[in-house]
């Protein structure tokens, strides 16, 4: 079976697959405004191609973009006939690529996996191997997981929501959610590497069993399986969701954008070739219009935290506005105490803020909804790293992002669990 696999893997890689050969990710730095707004418009230069993967917000933080090997010429004489300095990332996107297809390829050559215990946290996986993991989990630990299907994806896919609980029934709960934006892997794996740490602490982590004795966790660790097997199969950049979009060629929405929070504002595109298109109307995604239903029927979740990638920051609301929110001092102290607590395992330093003080607008996202449907805790993970790699991040960062990631969600749910409202 294992077999199999890769040579499935490898087959598409060599006759499915889009190619990033030649493609470089420059790292651009805007002196000043004028030179911030002209880098700002490169965003509407179709002809260029560009995908931004870390766009425009200031002038203290650079703006990383993939440009294609065709455009290469032309982006750069652009950038330097306005005077805005840039400096080259990656080289050559492919060749990290197939650095990753190589080891996901032999670690696929190893044994199956009997049990969560054998599965590789160090390593990226499928949609199929993560959800074996799933079912593996709640077949070991019976009277902690349970495994919900809240919806089904637009082509199908069943959208696995891990509860872990101790009994009891609507208690207060808190959300976690990894891999919205499809290609950002490490939030994926990482939510893997949670599901098997809170089964392995709980009765052993004082702080966690008193969580878990009293709340319930919800976890959703592929929150787009089509947009995350479409990165599998096809085109490993994928960002967005996989349905159509009618009259146009270009396909899917991007997930973190089709809230009802601000829906359509600044910070979100209403051009379905964008990378941010909102989408026709707010909640239009199946895999959203889940995860609202699940909200408002559960009617008792006080933290929800979804997990992205990259550029090390925690966030709260508002993306869409620059408005406070009524809890802003709260969640700028819980904030604050989760990123140093975060920082003490390995000196890994994250920024935190409001979505709108810390990046950019953005409206229609997930957790200025969340916030308004009276989710005091919500707070938006951007993990490691900074820009060298990027959303490729090697396999072995896995496992220690994860790590330091878990002590800030422990800040964060202890502070939930020990300040109900």
């Amino acid at each position: 079976m294992r077999g199999l696999l890769a040579f499935a893997v490898l087959f598409v890689a060599v006759f499915g697959k889009d190619t990033f050969e030649g493609h470089q990710v420059f790292r651009i730095v805007a002196k000043n405004d004028v030179q911030l707004s002209l880098i700002k418009n490169m965003e509407n230069m179709v002809h260029f191609e560009l995908d931004f993967w870390r766009e425009v917000s200031d002038l203290a933080t650079p703006v990383d973009v993939r440009v294609p090997v065709h455009t290469l010429n032309s982006v750069k004489t652009y950038l330097k006939s306005q005077d805005i300095d840039y400096s080259v990332m990656i080289e050559d996107l492919q060749v990290m690529l197939d650095e990753e297809l190589e080891e996901m390829d032999s670690a696929a050559r190893a044994a199956e996996p009997r049990d969560t215990n054998s599965f590789s946290y160090s390593t990226y996986h499928t949609i199929s191997e993560i959800y074996s993991f799933q079912d593996m989990l709640v077949a070991e630990n019976p009277n902690l997981v349970s495994k919900l299907v809240i919806g089904q994806s637009y082509q199908d896919r069943p959208l696995n929501v891990l509860k872990f609980s101790t009994g009891g029934s609507n208690r207060p709960a808190i959300w976690i959610d990894t891999g919205i934006h499809s290609r950002e892997w490490v939030t994926q794996a990482s939510g893997t590497w949670f599901a098997k740490k809170i089964v392995s602490d709980y009765g052993r982590d004082a702080a966690l069993t008193a969580i878990l004795d009293n709340m319930d966790i919800y976890l959703e660790i592929v929150t787009n399986p089509d947009g995350f097997s479409y990165t599998h199969t096809n085109n490993r950049m994928w960002r967005k969701t996989r349905k159509p979009n009618s009259g146009s060629s270009c396909v899917g929405v991007d997930p973190n954008r089709n809230w009802d929070a601000g829906f359509g504002g600044a910070g979100a595109s209403g051009n379905p070739c964008s990378e941010v298109y909102r989408g026709p109307r707010a909640h239009s995604e199946p895999e959203v219009k889940a995860i609202v239903d699940f909200v408002k029927a559960h009617g008792n979740i006080k933290a929800f935290i979804s997990i992205h990638a990259y550029s090390q920051m925690l966030l709260y609301p508002y993306g869409f506005t620059r408005t406070p929110v009524a809890d802003q001092r709260e969640l700028d102290a819980l904030a604050k105490t989760a990123i140093t607590d975060l920082a003490s395992l390995y000196g890994t330093r994250y920024r935190y803020g409001s979505i709108i003080d810390t990046i950019y607008q953005a409206s229609g996202g997930t957790i200025d909804w969340t916030y308004n449907q009276g989710i005091k805790y919500s707070y938006t993970f951007e993990l490691r790293d900074t820009g060298r790699y990027g959303f490729i991040l090697p396999a072995n960062q896995i496992v220690p992002t994860a790590e330091e990631t878990w002590l800030a969600l422990m800040a964060i749910m202890d502070h939930t669990f020990k300040n109900p409202y």
